[in-house]
């Protein structure tokens, strides 16, 4: 049973990504090698065409960790807008994870012990692709 679910990126989302990966130092770049992975094989699609249940840059998702049943709701940023309170940077593996989910899909993602965590999206509070906010 495969644990990676199929992802669905705006192409805009997927080229700032690609941006931001393409100004780091290979030997930071090689940490992002997952990262690099699930935009490998995600469909890419125009903003307008993302599905409203989609996880995409900027979007508020409230998520549940199976192991713990505990629920975060954060928002998926970039680095420059990380380090806020209720943020989570798409660099981080959580982040990386949850781009491009669908509500109720899950993941299995690492944590920095080492050890797999399964994730579920249980809701998008916000999308801004949903809401209109093609350029966010």
């Amino acid at each position: 049973m495969s644990s990676q679910p199929s992802i669905v990126i705006s192409r805009l989302d997927l080229e700032r990504i690609e941006a931001l990966l393409e100004r780091m130092p290979p030997a930071q770049a090689v940490e992002y090698d997952a990262l690099r992975a699930e935009l490998d094989r995600a469909e890419v699609v125009e903003p307008a065409q993302v599905p409203a249940d989609v996880v995409t840059m900027n979007s508020v998702v409230t998520f549940q960790d199976e192991d713990s049943s505990d629920e975060l709701t954060l928002s998926l940023v970039y680095p420059s807008g990380a380090g806020v309170p209720g943020t989570v940077s798409i660099l981080a593996p959580v982040g990386s994870a949850l781009l491009g989910l669908r509500v109720g899909q899950k993941i299995a993602w690492p944590t920095p012990d080492g050890r797999q965590r399964m994730l579920r999206v249980l809701e998008i509070e916000y999308q801004p692709e949903a809401s209109g906010d093609l350029h966010r």
